[in-house]
């Protein structure tokens, strides 16, 4: 069986950024690598959006970038600009054409469907695959959205809405997000944080066809496309190997207050890239402790007030939003963390320590 430099598990965000990071830069001349991904044909799956709060290598996959964007609870809204930080949604599709036709000219990359096809005893792995055992008595950020394209020109696509709580909440955290791509095109989400220990906030399709006629009052639409997915609001636990790497999600890249995960996965693919001659040995990348340790306390706080997170989110955009993004990006400084937690409600923020 055939012996390879590198093997990266899982053929998605993170192993394909890091193999198209790794080619721009000449660091796979004289290396062979093995990306072990079961699907036979690359389309378009999901959307990556993030505020960009740092440089990355797909501008030309950006659908749409916004500078304006509200977040409203049931009798306010609240609108806000991020000049500094434009909003971007990256078109999958666009993303998976653009690495793969880079890739595939370079002799020294193989895809394969499955590990066992190679030999992997002698290679540096990278692995972006989470354990396969879900916890369901964790926090999930699940979803569904749907892109729909209206007859007349309907939306304004120069504001995108981030979170809209005036929705039934059913003891959990519920919102709606809207990305209006033109103004007759707009991706709808639904968007729920909850332990997923049943299937009864599932029924997406009611709630996105209800939210679409009912509360924006659209009611000739069609649906050009659909996603769905979930995203852990946990850290995986691995046993540590000698010759393994996790990155993406299963390497601890997203932020667990906010599922966050795109830009941290391009980070830590820079990162890699520039220690690759000695990554087994380099300090691992990680987001840091201090994001870890509030958005540990920010998630017991959702999960014992879930009926105060439509109130708490609220608030936090009061701040400088400027402040908050950067603060979401993992970007703030200490003063821009208190600036952020002065707006939470105190008590119950103090009582999360100690549950």
């Amino acid at each position: 069986m055939k012996e390879f430099d590198y093997i990266i598990i899982g053929g998605g965000c993170a192993g394909l950024s890091l193999a198209y990071e790794l080619e721009i830069h000449n660091k796979l001349q004289n290396k062979t690598v093995a990306i072990i991904e079961p699907r036979s044909k690359y389309k378009k799956d999901k959307t990556w959006s993030f505020w960009k709060t740092a440089d990355h290598n797909f501008d030309d996959c950006i659908k749409k970038s916004w500078k304006n964007f509200s977040i409203n609870i049931s009798d306010k809204t609240n609108y806000l600009e991020c000049i500094n930080y434009p909003y971007q949604s990256i078109d999958s599709g666009l993303y998976y054409e653009k690495i793969n036709s880079r890739l595939n000219k370079n002799k020294n990359i193989s895809f394969f469907k499955n590990l066992n096809e190679i030999n992997s005893n002698n290679a540096l792995i990278f692995n972006s695959v989470p354990p396969t055992k879900n916890d369901y008595h964790n926090l999930w950020q699940h979803f569904c959205g749907v892109e729909i394209e209206s007859k007349s020109e309907f939306f304004d696509d120069e504001i995108f809405n981030l979170m809209d709580f005036d929705c039934e909440q059913r003891e959990s955290v519920h919102f709606f997000y809207t990305l209006p791509y033109s103004k007759n095109k707009a991706l709808v989400e639904t968007t729920w944080l909850s332990k997923m220990n049943d299937d009864s906030q599932k029924d997406y399709d009611l709630q996105l066809k209800d939210y679409i006629e009912n509360h924006l009052n659209l009611k000739d639409y069609k649906i050009t496309y659909k996603e769905e997915g979930a995203i852990p609001l946990f850290y995986p636990s691995y046993e540590l190997k000698k010759n393994k790497i996790n990155i993406g999600t299963a390497g601890g890249m997203t932020r667990l207050s906010t599922g966050y995960t795109f830009l941290n996965i391009q980070e830590h693919s820079k990162y890699i890239r520039k220690n690759i001659e000695n990554i087994s040995k380099a300090k691992k990348f990680k987001i840091s402790k201090k994001y870890q340790f509030l958005d540990v306390i920010f998630l017991r706080v959702l999960e014992k007030n879930p009926e105060m997170m439509p109130n708490i989110f609220f608030k936090m955009f009061k701040s400088s939003p400027k402040t908050v993004i950067k603060f979401l990006s993992n970007k703030s400084n200490i003063l821009e963390d208190l600036l952020i937690i002065l707006k939470m409600p105190k008590w119950i923020f103090i009582k999360a320590l100690f549950y």
